[in-house]
């Protein structure tokens, strides 16, 4: 039998992490409080793979196979039941994920490794108040896992050398290249991205260029593979405002969102995911705002 992953959270992040894990082999299951949800990630990943089978970069075997491997679960315990890993990837909520590990610690092996999606919120703390700190890690994941080679592996304050292995040995099993961060706010990654993402919403707000002008100085100037803004809309403008907002709590005013980015969040233009944010999205595809 295959060694089983939970990823508890069907969205954007989740579901790319379901697909890499069950690629690579690892019964994997999927946890959602909407089952709804979770089944609508498994038939996103069909989707996906099916793609990769027409563009001759999997074989139809191969995508059956990965898809044989995946489970959904609205029921925590039963989705962590034998897991060796459990993966979170619910939204950037101290609270949220705090009772989620709870419910993790109950019913997970005592052995099981737990990792974090989150990009800005604190292992340290979140280890200690579900009182497993020493097998606590962030396992940062980045957008689209399946195709993104990065997985920022940080450690708590507790996290125990056995625990960081671990997580090595798993970022290198999923195809990962890893690096290693302490537990400060942001990390490496969040810190350096939203700070670019930030400055060019401030560019686009007082009319320096267009956003599709600031992201190609970036892409063709600096050889980003996507620009701040659009990066912005695909991680979800919302996502952005939230770690900005507690960057400029925990590390200084250097992270003050942007007002434009703060009023697109409360008009519910959050990117990629609702079809409009700096670019209009229409199955799956950025086009410019007219």
């Amino acid at each position: 039998m295959s060694e089983k992953i939970a990823v508890l959270g069907a969205g954007t992040m989740g579901q790319g992490i379901a697909q890499v894990a069950a690629n690579k082999g690892y019964a994997t299951s999927v946890y959602d409080v909407s089952a709804d949800r979770a089944r609508a990630a498994i038939d996103a990943i069909a989707v996906a793979t099916d793609k990769l089978v027409q563009k001759s970069k999997l074989s139809e075997g191969d995508r059956n196979a990965l898809l044989g491997r995946l489970s959904i679960s609205d029921d925590v315990g039963k989705a962590v039941e034998g897991a060796r890993v459990v993966i979170e990837a619910a939204p950037e909520d101290m609270g949220l994920k705090v009772a989620l590990f709870e419910k993790v610690v109950a019913a997970a092996p005592k052995d099981a490794l737990l990792g974090s999606n989150t990009s800005s919120l604190s292992l340290t703390e979140l280890g200690t108040r579900i009182g497993e700190a020493h097998r606590t890690v962030g396992l940062h994941f980045f957008n689209p896992p399946p195709v993104m080679e990065l997985l920022e592996i940080v450690r708590g304050l507790a996290t125990s050398d056995e625990t960081l292995t671990r997580a090595q040995e798993l970022a290198a099993k999923l195809g990962k290249t890893s690096i290693i961060v302490r537990d400060t706010p942001g990390f490496a990654t969040s810190r350096l991205g939203v700070i670019l993402g930030a400055e060019a919403i401030r560019m686009l707000e007082s009319g320096v260029a267009s956003a599709v002008d600031i992201d190609r100085a970036m892409e063709l100037g600096y050889r980003h593979p996507m620009g701040p803004l659009k990066l912005t809309d695909l991680v979800g403008l919302d996502v952005r405002l939230a770690i900005l907002d507690h960057l400029h709590e925990e590390v200084g005013e250097q992270f003050r969102a942007p007002p434009l980015l703060r009023t697109m969040v409360r008009a519910g233009k959050l990117g990629k995911k609702s079809g409009e944010g700096f670019y209009i999205w229409k199955d799956g595809v950025p086009s410019v705002k007219s």
